[in-house]
């Protein structure tokens, strides 16, 4: 992720017909949004700050968040978010070819 900042509220809510995952530091939150015309808006207030990856992990199960809706911003926003874990690439040494090298000598008792 590009950034290290914390926050201590996390939650849904929707906006033209597309429900999104929001973050805060504060409950207050709720009143911008509903200002800026979202509906369904659910935001808890998190144990502790975290980050917005532990954050939207710490309310993927939640009683409050157990609607199609939310459970379909949170897989979204887990699966842009996510760090990638691809399995270590197999690199195959190829042998190279033994090249030989001979020296040309002349010798008059080596038969052709």
């Amino acid at each position: 992720m590009a950034t290290d900042k914390l926050f201590t509220v996390v939650g849904t809510s929707k906006f033209n017909g597309e429900t999104k995952v929001r973050f805060a530091n504060d409950t207050l939150r709720t009143k911008v949004l509903q200002k800026h015309d979202h509906t369904e808006i659910n935001l808890v207030e998190l144990d502790r700050p975290m980050t917005k990856l532990e954050a939207v992990l710490a309310i993927k199960n939640g009683d409050e968040f157990a609607s199609a809706a939310c459970q379909a911003a949170i897989a979204d926003y887990l699966d842009r978010n996510q760090p990638k874990t691809t399995a270590p690439k197999a690199t195959a040494k190829v042998a190279k070819p033994a090249t030989a090298t001979a020296k040309a000598t002349e010798d008059e008792n080596v038969a052709f």
